[in-house]
């Protein structure tokens, strides 16, 4: 394979995985607080729309990647109110959830199939984007990618170094303690939930404004059930996550760089690959022990408080 078509396709891989990881550390929030939300499909595909729409009317790509990750901060605040609140079915509010947002996508985004909107465009960083492979792999992607880069270091430090990430651990762990303590542990899930459902958000933005500048039904296209997939492979670890997102997005530019080529594997087996990798990485995750990493209370609710 030629140099320069790797280095073309890595940063493709990088381009791709960038949705990916935004919602899997969205995902990844909330479970740390012991939310879990199958509802990540369904929520990257409002965001795609409310990004795609608020730029399409504003003119403004940054206010439509702020209106992502508000669209899917409030599908997760929904999540979280049936979860946290009225101690609902997490597995079941979290997959009406998924169906809901794609609904919903479906109703109003499809008078605007084919429109375009202001986007982020790709642009060199000086100085860096004339490095050696790592350039153009790296520093010729758009604002959002860049975003990207900062973001699991920032995730990793509220977590690990400041007193509410360290509370969003605990209340995932052992919410009892965390009372004791004198917190509020249904307040902190609430919050792990709509700040994961932000990220979450960003992600389906990113969708929308980055990946193709415009809107088309299905845009998600299953990037949500990978996300939930990537937290298990990366053991609830940040930085797993990204290696587990461009991992990902490798697969997933290949087979459109496999179509473009006109080669003779038929396009359905194509199209699979990102998601048998995903039911390769979920096998081997359960093989390795899923539970080795995984917040001792994910999943169970806990009664309001008195």
């Amino acid at each position: 394979m030629d140099w320069g078509i790797l280095v073309a396709l890595l940063a493709a891989a990088v381009q791709s995985g960038t949705p990916v990881l935004f919602a899997t550390l969205g995902e990844m929030l909330s479970e740390k607080g012991g939310v879990l939300n199958l509802g990540v499909e369904g929520m990257m595909s409002v965001a795609a729309l409310a990004a795609f729409l608020t730029a399409y009317f504003t003119g403004s790509p940054w206010l439509g990647f702020l209106a992502g990750g508000l669209a899917g901060a409030c599908l997760a605040s929904l999540h979280g109110v049936i979860c946290v609140g009225f101690l609902g079915n997490q597995v079941v509010s979290g997959l009406a959830l998924t169906i809901l947002g794609l609904g919903l996508t479906h109703f109003f985004g499809t008078p605007y199939i084919g429109l375009a909107a202001p986007g982020f465009s790709k642009f060199a960083v000086p100085g860096l984007a004339d490095l050696p492979v790592l350039g153009g792999i790296l520093f010729r992607q758009d604002a959002l990618v860049y975003v990207s880069y900062v973001l699991p270091v920032a995730f990793w430090f509220f977590l690990q170094r400041t007193r509410p990430g360290l509370a969003v651990r605990a209340v995932g762990e052992m919410p009892a303690a965390v009372a004791a303590a004198g917190l509020h542990p249904l307040r902190l899930r609430l919050f792990a939930a709509v700040a994961g459902g932000f990220l979450v958000g960003l992600g389906g933005a990113y969708l929308s404004l980055a990946y193709t500048h415009l809107w088309t039904n299905g845009l998600s296209a299953g990037r949500g059930w990978i996300a939930v997939a990537l937290v298990i492979f990366a053991f609830w670890r940040p930085g797993r996550a990204v290696a587990g997102a461009y991992l990902f997005g490798g697969v997933m530019a290949f087979q459109l760089r496999l179509q473009a080529t006109g080669t003779n594997l038929p396009s359905s087996l194509l199209l699979m690959l990102p998601y048998a990798l995903t039911v390769l990485v979920l096998a081997l995750s359960a093989w390795r022990g899923r539970g080795a990493d995984a917040p001792a209370a994910l999943g169970v609710n806990i009664e309001p408080e008195g």
